[in-house]
């Protein structure tokens, strides 16, 4: 309904184009070929969600040393937190779909590094595609 709608958020477009790239990613690896608009849809959305990921790090680091500065007895362990692991792990992804749609070459250790950022990125969304049941990629 239209009175439960709102603006989309930064934040709901990266998710949207984060979740497009795993999509174009996992079919590439399943063997869907990758033509002229699915390697720029790749590039263009890889960039986005690079540089997207890169700033929401920055600035949770930027409030959580505001946090710090504030309080003088805070223990600082020095661990980061599981969201900017998940941030950099969209970074990792996002570095890599670009070099597939550059054509760079993929030997075995890459396809499965890029797996398991793919598993973990997923994990953390709850998501679980069946590709094969996606026929719309057959039209790009």
């Amino acid at each position: 309904m239209p009175a439960d709608m709102r603006e989309m958020s930064s934040d709901d477009i990266l998710l949207s184009r984060l979740k497009l790239l795993i999509i174009m990613v996992k079919a590439y690896l399943i063997g869907y070929p990758l033509g002229k608009y699915r390697k720029h849809a790749i590039i263009e959305n890889a960039h986005y969600v690079f540089y997207r990921a890169m700033q929401i790090n920055d600035e949770s680091q930027q409030i959580e040393n505001h946090i710090l500065d504030g309080q003088s007895n805070v223990n600082c362990t020095g661990e980061t937190s599981e969201w900017h692991h998940f941030h950099q792990r969209v970074q990792l992804l996002a570095v890599m779909a670009k070099a597939l749609a550059e054509g760079c070459p993929t030997g075995e250790y890459r396809i499965m590094a890029i797996n398991e950022n793919l598993d973990k990125i997923c994990e953390t969304f709850l998501i679980d595609f069946q590709l094969n049941d996606m026929n719309f990629l057959k039209v790009a």
